[in-house]
């Protein structure tokens, strides 16, 4: 089934974009056991993604149609494995599972961007769930942001950072059935 990436920058509308698109996804499928699921990553660590977390699920909350949520800001292919055919799933966002994935481990001394292989491990059982996916029926819709048109910086853990999210953004787009970038609110289908 169809994978659909949606990037573009923050507060751009591309989660209201993914949800839309997901909902009429959802109205649209003859699929008996279908289900309307968002994945969050965002883990509330600071007051202002504590709000867009509240945000968010307001939003969700606001619509005719119920959304089941599933938190999974660091294992996501265990959320991915508990999926069935049939259903119309939003992951909300990449961008914030990377950077989970970064610092998983700090609390307890050394986080993953420190241990050797760490990351390279984490990408691939994402990668591996998520093509897992294609081959049900199940429908995709892959939420991340965009950070490239600003220069490299000279922080060695911020250029790793972005090399790392813009290789899975073209990952992503090519394996995708459609791939968007929302700017201003201004929809621009690419692929």
């Amino acid at each position: 089934m169809p994978l659909i990436f949606i990037s573009g920058g923050v507060r751009s509308g591309k989660s209201h974009f993914a949800e839309q698109q997901a909902v009429l996804h959802y109205q649209n499928k003859d699929l008996i056991n279908k289900r309307l699921i968002y994945i969050a990553s965002g883990v509330a660590m600071d007051v202002e993604m504590e709000k867009r977390i509240v945000r968010h699920k307001a939003d969700r909350l606001k619509q005719a149609i119920a959304w089941h949520t599933i938190e999974a800001p660091y294992q996501i292919q265990d959320a991915f494995n508990t999926l069935d055919e049939g259903d119309i799933v939003l992951w909300d966002c990449v961008t914030t599972w990377l950077t989970n994935a970064f610092y998983e481990g700090f609390d307890s001394g050394t986080p993953c961007v420190e241990k050797p292989g760490c990351l390279e491990s984490k990408i691939w059982f994402m990668k591996s769930a998520v093509l897992t996916l294609l081959d049900k029926k199940v429908t995709l819709f892959v939420v991340s942001n965009e950070l490239f048109d600003e220069p490299p910086y000279g922080n060695q853990e911020v250029e790793l950072y972005r090399q790392l999210l813009g290789n899975l953004h073209q990952w992503f787009v090519s394996i995708s059935h459609d791939a968007y970038e929302i700017n201003y609110g201004i929809v621009k289908k690419w692929k």
